[in-house]
C-alpha cells in the first residue's frame, strides 16, 4: 500500500490536482479509459517506501539510480523537493517487439592457464551465447497512451521551470504521443521535431521505403527555457565557408558581422548519426543492450538544454548511456528503470567511469523477477491451475478449472502497466461493467488478483451493490504469489587469510556455483537447437548444433562478484569494498579497471569480508553471509 499520494502540481484543491485541460484532451484524442486516467491523476502519484540498496562513494552531487516505475520515482523526487533541468526519455515504442540481451557463458577458470597459452587462437564466434528477454514492448494503443499520459504528467511535475524534455519515439506511436505532449506541456511550448537518421540494410522483398529514422519531440515546461546554442554549434567545412564568404561580397542576405569561422552554425532539426556511434572515453564503450542509443545523440541533447551542474534525468534509462554522458559532461544524473538488467548495466558502467551515486529501490510490494515481462511469464507457472483459455477475452489472463465452479476466469494486473497496479472503484467497475458481461453464460466465479488495493471493505461493498449476483468475485493478493518468484542461487566457497608478495588480506575462492534458472535456460536453448537441427536434416540441409555445456563446478555461469567488508547486517545497504567482473572473453575487471588476467575463481579484499554478492550471467543476484 502506498504511504500517501503526492499531488502532481502545487495548484491543488483539497489535495487534488487541478486538471482544467482534460476537456480538450478528450475532444482531440479519444481513447479508452479517459475517465480512469483523470481519476488516477486527481488522486496523485503513489509514494512508496524507498530502500537504499547500495552507496558508491561519498556522492556529494546526490546522483541517483532508481529501480522502479517512472511515476513512483517521480513521487519520491517530488516528495524530496528534487527538480530536474533536462529529461531525455526513450520509452517503449509500442512496436510489438520483444527485446533481449545477449548472454555469454564465461570461460572455466579451472583451465585459465590453458586458455592463456592458446590466446592467439581464440575465436570469438566460438563463444557459447544465448539471449535473455529483458522486456516486451507489447501494448494495445489505448493502454499505452493512458500509461504514457500518467508518466508524462509525473515527469512534468518534477521538472524545473526552465526545464526541457526530449521524447524519443518512432513511427509506431509517435504521432499519438505528440498530441499528449501538446496537451500536457502546451502547444506553445513545442520547440522542435527532431529527426534522427541512420543507415542499415532493409529486409528482402520490401514493398515500402526503408524505415531508418526515429523522431524526438522537444518541449519546454514554459516559454523561458534552457537552450545553450554555443555548446552545440557545428563548424562549417572549408567549401561551405568559401561559398558563404563569396555570397557576403555580392549581396546582403547574410550580415557581414556574422563570424562563421568562430560561431559555426546551430544544427538543423535532422541529425545524421550512426547507430553504433562513438564512445570517446575509456570505459564507456557500448554494452550488450539492444536499445542503447549513440553517445553523440545524447551528448548533443545534453549540451543543448543543460550546463554543468544541472540535473539530467532518464526515466526509462535502459543501458544508462544518458547517465554516463551526463556524468562525463559534469552534470548531475538520475537514472530510473524497472528492469534489474538496466540497473546492473548502468551501475557497472558508472563504476568504471569513477562516478559516485546511490542505488535506490521502490518498495511497492512487487517482488519483480528481473523485469516485468519475465515476472509475468513466471507468474503463470506459480498460480496453481492457471491455463490459457481461448474462449475468453484478452482482458482475462486465463482460467482455473474447479470441480464446484467449473471454469473460473482469472484477472492479473499487467506488471508492465503501472496503471493496473491499484485495485480501486474505477478498475472494479470496469471489470463488472465491461469484462464480465462477455463471459460464457455458465460462469459462476471469477478470480481477481491485485497488487495494491484502495480499501478492501469498500471494494467488497461495491461488488455487493453493483456486481452480477450470479457470478461470485474472489479477490486475491498477488504479492503472496510474487514472494515466491525469486529463487536464490547456490554457492560454495572457502575463506582464508593470505599474504601474496606485498599484498596481505583475505581470499575468497568459489568452489561451486549452481543456478537452477540458468541451467534450465540452457536446457531450453539446447532442446530448441537440437530440434532445429533435426528439422534441417529432414529437409535435406545438414545443420549441426553444438550443445551449450557447463562444468560440474558451474563457475562459467558467474558474471560478477562483490565483497562487503563494511556491513554484516542482511538488510544494510551494500558497500562494495572489492569486486570483480568477468567479461565474455574470461578477462577480469577489478573494481572497474580492465585487466588482461583470466579469472582464477578467487576474489581478494584487504579487510575481512562479511558478505558476498554473486551475479549470474542472466543478471540474478544472491547475497551470502560469509
Amino acid at each position: 500500500m502506498a504511504i500517501k499520494y503526492i499531488p502532481y502540481f502545487p495548484n491543488t484543491l483539497e489535495g487534488q490536482a487541478l486538471l482544467d485541460n482534460f476537456v480538450r484532451t478528450k475532444r482531440v484524442l479519444r481513447y479508452r479509459d479517459n475517465e480512469q486516467v483523470v481519476e488516477r491523476i486527481e488522486r496523485g502519484m503513489p509514494l512508496y517506501e524507498m530502500e537504499m540498496k547500495e552507496k558508491v562513494g561519498v556522492n556529494p552531487n546526490e546522483n541517483l539510480i532508481i529501480r522502479g516505475e517512472c511515476v513512483s520515482a517521480c513521487a519520491y523526487l517530488k516528495d524530496k523537493g528534487i527538480t530536474v533541468d533536462l529529461v531525455y526519455i526513450d520509452p517503449p515504442f509500442a512496436s510489438g517487439a520483444d527485446y533481449a540481451k545477449k548472454v555469454y557463458i564465461r570461460r572455466n577458470p579451472k583451465v585459465a592457464e590453458a586458455i592463456r597459452q592458446a590466446e592467439s587462437e581464440l575465436d570469438i564466434e566460438e563463444l557459447k551465447a544465448f539471449e535473455e528477454k529483458m522486456y516486451g514492448d507489447v501494448w494495445d494503443k489505448e493502454r499505452y497512451l493512458n500509461w504514457m499520459y500518467e508518466n508524462l504528467m509525473a515527469i512534468k511535475s518534477v521538472m524545473s521551470d526552465t526545464g526541457c524534455i526530449y521524447v524519443h519515439l518512432d513511427w509506431h506511436i509517435g504521432h499519438y504521443v505528440k498530441i499528449l505532449l501538446d496537451e500536457i506541456f502546451g502547444e506553445d511550448n513545442f520547440r522542435n521535431e527532431i529527426i534522427w537518421c541512420y543507415y542499415g540494410p532493409g529486409s528482402p522483398g520490401m514493398k515500402q521505403f526503408n524505415r531508418k529514422h526515429d523522431t524526438i519531440f522537444w518541449y519546454s515546461k514554459s516559454d523561458e527555457y534552457n537552450f545553450f546554442d554555443q555548446q552545440i554549434r557545428t563548424s562549417h567545412n572549408a567549401k561551405t565557408l568559401e561559398n558563404f564568404k563569396k555570397g557576403l561580397e555580392g549581396s546582403g542576405f547574410i550580415s557581414e558581422n556574422y563570424d562563421l569561422d568562430i560561431k559555426g552554425k546551430i544544427p538543423e532539426d535532422w541529425w545524421e548519426m550512426a547507430v553504433a556511434g562513438r564512445f570517446p572515453i575509456d570505459g564507456m564503450k557500448r554494452v550488450d543492450y539492444s536499445t542503447e542509443k549513440p553517445w553523440e545523440l545524447i551528448e548533443r541533447i545534453i549540451n543543448a538544454s543543460s550546463k554543468e551542474g544541472m540535473t539530467v534525468a532518464d526515466f526509462f534509462g535502459g543501458s544508462g548511456v544518458t547517465a554516463a554522458v551526463a556524468y562525463k559532461l559534469n552534470r548531475k544524473f538520475i537514472h530510473n528503470d524497472i528492469g534489474i538488467n538496466s540497473i546492473q548495466t548502468v551501475r557497472d558502467r558508472l563504476l568504471s567511469a569513477r562516478a559516485e551515486f546511490d542505488i535506490l529501490e521502490v518498495k511497492d510490494g512487487v517482488s519483480l523477477y528481473r523485469n516485468p515481462v519475465q515476472t509475468m511469464g513466471k507468474l503463470k507457472g506459480l498460480i496453481v491451475g492457471l491455463r490459457n483459455e481461448d474462449a475468453l477475452d484478452k482482458f482475462w489472463e486465463g482460467s482455473i478449472v474447479d470441480t464446484k465452479y467449473g471454469m473460473m476466469p482469472v484477472y492479473l494486473p499487467n506488471l508492465m502497466d503501472g496503471t493496473t497496479r491499484l485495485l480501486d472503484i474505477p478498475l472494479m467497475n470496469r471489470i463488472i461493467r465491461e469484462a464480465m458481461p462477455d463471459l460464457p453464460d455458465d460462469t459462476k466465479r471469477v478470480i481477481v488478483y491485485y497488487i495494491d488495493i484502495i480499501d478492501h471493505e469498500e471494494i467488497e461493498q461495491f461488488i455487493k451493490e453493483n456486481g452480477n449476483p450470479l457470478i461470485e468475485i474472489e479477490l486475491r493478493d498477488l504479492k503472496q504469489v510474487l514472494d515466491n518468484v525469486v529463487v536464490e542461487d547456490y554457492a560454495e566457497w572457502n575463506v582464508s587469510e593470505v599474504q601474496i608478495n606485498i599484498f596481505k588480506g583475505w581470499k575468497v575462492e568459489i568452489t561451486l556455483f549452481h543456478s537452477d534458472r540458468v541451467n534450465k535456460k540452457i536446457e531450453e536453448i539446447n532442446l530448441k537447437g537440437q530440434q532445429q537441427a533435426l528439422q534441417s536434416k529432414a529437409k535435406g540441409k545438414e545443420k549441426k548444433y553444438t550443445h551449450i555445456t557447463i562444468s560440474d563446478e558451474g563457475l562459467e555461469t558467474i558474471e560478477w562478484i562483490s565483497l562487503d567488508c563494511t556491513h554484516a547486517e542482511k538488510n544494510a545497504p551494500w558497500h562494495s569494498d572489492s569486486e570483480i567482473k568477468i567479461d565474455k572473453l574470461g578477462y577480469v575487471i577489478k573494481n572497474g579497471i580492465k585487466t588482461n588476467e583470466f579469472w582464477d575463481a578467487c576474489i581478494y579484499s584487504e579487510e575481512k569480508p562479511l558478505r558476498m554478492k554473486i551475479r549470474n550471467i542472466c543478471g540474478d543476484e544472491t547475497v551470502y553471509e560469509l
